[in-house]
């Protein structure tokens, strides 16, 4: 990957490496560099140089510690840098928050994101269900808005891709002849899990459902018994970075799912323990299906606006690149199969294999 620039008279050509990258100053050229009469000189510099770098290809830089330097890192730590309390930004977050507070007086689900987290499992479900509500009609309204926002419209693009890579490899263990052993290592209420399976003929051979909340156990137990799965699935309080906890389960899973998850954490080594329990713990020629965040447009106003499930403190999310979620998972020996996005370019699904 890489770039051509150009514009009066200049010509800058890099790849994704700074070590690799060259300008050119045309004289005589204008703003349309690739466009002008006398093109031809711009067109060869920049082959030679595409065609070096296709002949020659550098191998793409370690983001392994993209937490504690870099771009990422730079904007997680201004997100969570406080706002000086009188200044103009400053009021226009305390009138959003007011604001919103106000507003979870009638909507149900700003209500449950302030009580719970509007990162907690409780939110997702009932993200998930997507159905407003609200005292008096005002509150409905509020509600809906609420549960359209960019964010939440995308979450559930994410939820379906889950389903679909989930379903895919449970049939990849079945044409493998290998038994289908699910454990979600923080399943929330354990939705999509339970709603992916639900028409499919043939069961899981087990289905473990992890949480750290006792409020997600308690409701996804409830799930697990309304849905009818309590034969081969059950729901357990544990933590999902305990890397010794994870090597450990039994039965050794054949299918992991983290579905956001690890967007929450900024911290690589915590993601990185927890890749190294599940990858020890899957069978050989297991599979894990796993989430990203590449981006969001709403960065700012979830970090200045809304709670965390973490004793209601700001939710500060640092974003990874694909490369960088992609780079965590093969470090812990698993390998990429396919992926999925939502039309906004928000949540990735990404589904990796152990390999045999």
């Amino acid at each position: 990957g890489g770039s051509v620039c150009q514009g009066w008279g200049r010509l800058a050509i890099y790849a994704v490496s700074p070590l690799r990258k060259e300008k050119h100053v045309l004289p005589g050229f204008f703003h349309d560099t690739l466009g002008e009469r006398d093109r031809n000189r711009a067109v060869s510099q920049a082959r030679r140089f595409i065609r070096h770098n296709f002949d020659m290809p550098m191998a793409p830089p370690s983001l392994l510690d993209a937490d504690r330097i870099g771009p990422m890192c730079a904007e997680a730590e201004a997100l969570a840098a406080p706002v000086a309390p009188n200044s103009v930004e400053g009021c226009y977050w305390r009138a959003m928050r007011a604001g919103m507070r106000l507003g979870a007086r009638l909507s149900h689900g700003l209500k449950l994101g302030f009580e719970a987290g509007f990162d907690s499992g409780s939110t997702l479900d009932y993200v998930y269900r997507n159905e407003p509500a609200g005292l008096t009609a005002l509150g409905r309204k509020i509600d809906q808005l609420y549960l359209n926002s960019i964010g939440w419209r995308a979450i559930r693009p994410r939820k379906r891709h889950v389903e679909e890579l989930l379903r895919g490899a449970m049939s990849r263990l079945r044409s493998a002849d290998q038994p289908v052993h699910i454990v979600d290592i923080a399943a929330g209420h354990g939705r999509y899990i339970l709603e992916a399976i639900q028409d499919l003929g043939e069961r899981p051979a087990s289905i473990l459902l992890r949480d750290y909340s006792d409020i997600n156990v308690r409701n996804g137990s409830a799930l697990i018994r309304a849905k009818g799965f309590e034969e081969v699935a059950r729901f357990i309080k544990a933590d999902a970075f305990d890397q010794a906890d994870l090597a450990a389960l039994s039965p050794r899973p054949t299918l992991v799912v983290v579905s956001g998850l690890y967007e929450l954490f900024g911290d690589n080594q915590m993601i990185g323990r927890s890749l190294a329990g599940v990858a020890e713990s899957l069978q050989p020629g297991g599979y894990i299906v796993y989430t990203g965040q590449p981006w969001h447009p709403q960065l700012k106003l979830i970090a200045r606006a809304l709670t965390s499930h973490r004793d209601g403190q700001a939710w500060v999310m640092r974003r990874r690149t694909q490369a960088e979620i992609d780079q965590l998972v093969a470090a812990a020996g698993l390998v990429k199969i396919t992926q999925r996005i939502d039309d906004w370019g928000i949540f990735t699904v990404s589904l990796a294999q152990k390999p045999y």
